[in-house]
């Protein structure tokens, strides 16, 4: 009788586990026990390919390096499919490292990126489940929107319910195989970062009111589109955008068919961050391809800069701010004694020529020569990716002294460097043409606000005017120097320079 009422018991619990595995309501990977042991399995075959793979090639042979790029990539590839299984904060932190170009192999790197922009989506079924549970209707009888605004929301937006008894564990593990690939891999806060961010994130009425919000500030600048928010038909789960198309902003080839300017793209993205950054203290920190988007305006011809995805963004304090304005201007003016001074309130110590290679992506030498006076080289790119692997350790400890809110403008840097890279717009003047004058307006006007002379602030504004006026003349130079008319104007001035009357 026992043994027959067993037989009952586990037939009853194994059709319902089968029953609540197959359903909606059970997802593998809300256990943890499922996400670490993933977790353990990737790190234990890419430990067992790098000590077989190399264990017989003589090291620093050519063999050797070929080899060692091969590991890297089969196991950089392991580590973004570990990511695509266990989703949640395991996406975030492969993103965060797909971004550490200064930190990482290539390899690593190039295949982790994929991360920003084709990640895992919810499929259709989980997003009708959301929206029949938080607003109470079917996909169906919402008439009053265009079918184009639910299929961007459905294609886009992250509408999966967060786990709650998904732990933070599991993410350590992946850092661990890092850390175990690259002993000196030391970077727990990429998990502290993704644990503290992700929750906001995760909240869709934070990211329309943070796209409301960044919309309003940024209202003068006419080529930036942020989608409207559909208030009424948003929740925490939910969040309904207007549908705007367009290309990723690093495709190069999509731009040039559609007759948009390269150039006009990369110094309006720059403006645009350069506002957010200096002047705001407001700053979108996932400006990745997938999240900015290119269009030709059908009704005005105008390039326009789509900013998507709202979720993650670093409020900056005043002190920060105005510290970062500071040292940027002493960068751009290769004022080392002010480099180092800034640096060092922005806790780099004595690590501040690391901290300036790292901001500018520029080697020491081209820092202390001015880091707009030459271009960015292929030789100079080696170096740098050389010279991070060296300073592992010294870049491990800077990022952890330096405050918070630096990390994740580190990573912005980042992928606006990618972007840049791609369009093949690098370094260019501009940029720093427009870092200046956002510096310059954003201490002028912390300077004015602490003034209570009516003389010391005409005095503020007299300097700002000026120093304003200098970039923009400074920026019409180089124009005409590079145009046919500019270099046709020197050779006549040069001509009436060595002309004998």
């Amino acid at each position: 009788m026992a043994r027959r009422a067993l037989k009952l018991v586990s037939l009853a619990a194994a059709s319902s586990g089968f029953y609540l595995y197959s359903s909606k309501y059970l997802d593998p990977n809300d256990f943890g026990a499922v996400r670490v042991g993933r977790a353990i399995v990737t790190t234990a075959v890419i430990t067992y390919d790098y000590l077989t793979s190399l264990r017989s090639v003589p090291y620093g042979s050519q063999e050797y390096a070929y080899l060692k790029s091969q590991v890297h990539l089969r196991s950089a590839e392991r580590l973004r499919d570990l990511c695509c299984a266990n989703r949640g904060t395991f996406i975030k932190v492969g993103q965060h490292l797909g971004a550490l170009d200064y930190l990482l192999p290539e390899e690593y790197t190039r295949t982790l990126k994929v991360l920003h922009s084709q990640a895992p989506q919810s499929s259709m079924q989980e997003i009708e489940q959301v929206i029949r549970e938080d607003l109470g209707k079917e996909v169906g009888d919402i008439a009053a929107l265009t079918a184009k605004a639910l299929l961007r929301m459905t294609a886009t937006r992250g509408t999966k319910p967060h786990h709650p008894r998904v732990k933070s564990k599991p993410e350590q593990i992946l850092l661990l195989t890092v850390k175990q690939i690259f002993p000196d891999f030391e970077f727990m806060w990429l998990v502290d970062e993704a644990k503290k961010n992700l929750p906001l994130e995760l909240d869709f009425l934070n990211e329309g009111r943070n796209a409301e919000k960044v919309a309003h500030m940024l209202k003068d600048f006419d080529f930036l589109k942020v989608p409207r928010i559909y208030w009424e038909l948003s929740t925490r789960r939910v969040l309904l955008m207007e549908f705007v198309e367009g290309g990723q902003v690093n495709d190069r080839a999509y731009m040039e068919r559609n007759s948009i300017d390269v150039n006009e793209i990369s110094r309006n993205l720059g403006k645009m961050y350069s506002e957010m950054i200096f002047v705001n203290g407001f700053v979108h920190c996932d400006p990745h391809p997938g999240n900015v988007l290119v269009r030709k305006c059908p009704a005005t011809g105008k390039a326009h800069i789509i900013l998507l995805d709202h979720g993650l963004y670093q409020v900056l304090t005043e002190k920060f701010r105005l510290d970062y304005c500071r040292l940027w201007q002493s960068l751009i003016k290769a004022d080392m004694k002010r480099v180092q001074k800034y640096s060092r309130r922005l806790g780099a110590g004595d690590l501040y020529p690391l901290f300036a290679c790292m901001l500018t992506a520029r080697s020491w030498d081209s820092v202390n020569r001015g880091i707009d006076r030459s271009p960015v080289t292929a030789n100079e790119d080696v170096e740098i990716r050389t010279n991070a692997a060296a300073y592992l350790p010294q870049i491990n400890q800077l990022l952890n002294n330096v405050p918070r809110q630096m990390l994740l403008l580190l990573k912005t840097n980042d992928l606006l460097r990618g972007i840049e890279s791609a369009l093949h717009t690098r370094a260019s003047a501009s940029s720093f043409f427009n870092m200046s004058r956002c510096c310059i307006r954003a201490v002028s006007t912390y300077q004015r606000s602490k003034s209570h002379s009516l003389y010391r602030t005409a005095k503020i504004s007299l300097l700002e005017a000026l120093s304003l006026w200098q970039i923009n003349l400074y920026e019409l130079f180089l124009r005409l120097k590079g145009s046919r008319l500019g270099n046709w104007v020197i050779a006549f001035l040069s001509r009436m320079h060595h002309s004998p009357y």
